[in-house]
């Protein structure tokens, strides 16, 4: 990565902000300021629109770009209330179905509408509440990237940064994928489905925010990879804080360049929640024809054997797969998104 520094490949670089929504090359910086603007007295060419407003019931148009090219970068910030009830949502070429489609602050690995800091390599969030995407998604002909506020209310001061290059693209590119799913696990089926998917292509990463509603360990389950159709799965990791790189039922916080275990977190009358990373960028898992990704939820009865769990698991699954891709199971309505 640091070896292309200095090695000068003649692309051309933009990026899109409510400054410049388009991104065009002498396009930035043109709103002139109101009555009551900031700057009012400096005029035009100094921060004037430096956000938009996310009105509600309603899909806003961050970037529409034309190709080949690579987003680079994202950045966004907006008050904590968005975090659920705002779904991220990305279209690459010419497809109808988003290939991106993760409420906001889950894609940024703040779930559950709580901000704290993560420190990662693809995705940082930084004080207080700055998201930060490092994650490279080609495009041949067309990018699209939307955020649909679903609340009751408009969202003011909704501030992003959408960096892209124009480059001639290699033969063999897999597109960016980032899917959202929740489920409630039970006696009789104690597991959440993280990710099902038809094509070929390369895991790279999984959020999973866990709400507990057993007392005692809750992370004995087993994170399962089904590869091309395996009755069996062939990639089993041996325990769900081993799964995120730590070990002994974790006993305190962590956040690293690939694994995190961000926040622990029980406030006064709320039940135990838990939120851990894993991004699979040294190690992807590789699929041909299809993939399957579950993780179990598994605790202790008192005899010493396992106990099957009832608790509220979200995930976000991040992958790279040639189109089209399975559809989405579909969103669930904004009040079964928000956690209990």
């Amino acid at each position: 990565m640091f070896m292309d520094l200095y090695d000068f490949k003649g692309w051309e670089s933009f990026s899109i902000s409510a400054e410049n929504p388009t991104g065009e090359r002498d396009k930035g910086a043109l709103e002139i300021p109101g009555p009551n603007s900031p700057a009012r007295k400096l005029g035009k060419g100094w921060k004037v629109r430096p956000s938009i407003v996310l009105e509600k019931s309603k899909e806003t148009l961050l970037a529409d770009i034309e190709g080949p090219g690579v987003i680079t970068y994202m950045w966004m910030t907006v008050d904590e209330k968005a975090y659920r009830s705002c779904i991220l949502r990305m279209y690459w070429d010419s497809e109808s179905e988003p290939s991106v489609e993760v409420p906001l602050g889950d894609f940024f690995v703040n779930p559950f509408g709580i901000r704290f800091e993560v420190n990662s390599l693809p995705i940082s969030v930084n004080p207080s509440g700055g998201f930060n995407s490092y994650w490279p998604m080609p495009f041949r002909e067309r990018a699209r990237v939307t955020v649909e506020n679903q609340g009751n209310e408009d969202i003011p001061h909704f501030f992003y940064q959408i960096s892209f290059i124009k480059k001639k693209l290699e033969s063999n590119i897999l597109y960016f994928h980032s899917q959202w799913r929740r489920s409630m696990t039970s006696r009789n089926s104690p597991q959440h489905v993280i990710l099902e998917t038809e094509g070929k292509g390369k895991y790279v990463g999984t959020v999973i925010a866990w709400e507990q509603l057993s007392n005692g360990w809750w992370g004995e389950g087993e994170v399962k990879f089904f590869i091309d159709g395996e009755k069996n799965p062939s990639i089993c990791y041996t325990g769900t804080e081993d799964y995120f790189g730590g070990a002994w039922c974790f006993g305190k916080t962590y956040s690293t360049a690939f694994l995190g275990y961000p926040l622990w977190i029980k406030r006064e009358g709320q039940i135990p929640k838990h939120v851990m990373y894993r991004w699979h960028i040294p190690d992807p898992i590789y699929f041909k024809e299809r993939l399957k990704v579950l993780i179990q939820a598994l605790g202790w009865w008192p005899d010493g054997t396992y106990q099957p769990l009832t608790d509220d698991i979200t995930s976000v699954a991040y992958w790279y797969q040639t189109e089209p891709h399975s559809n989405f199971p579909s969103l669930p309505d904004l009040e079964k998104r928000y956690p209990r």
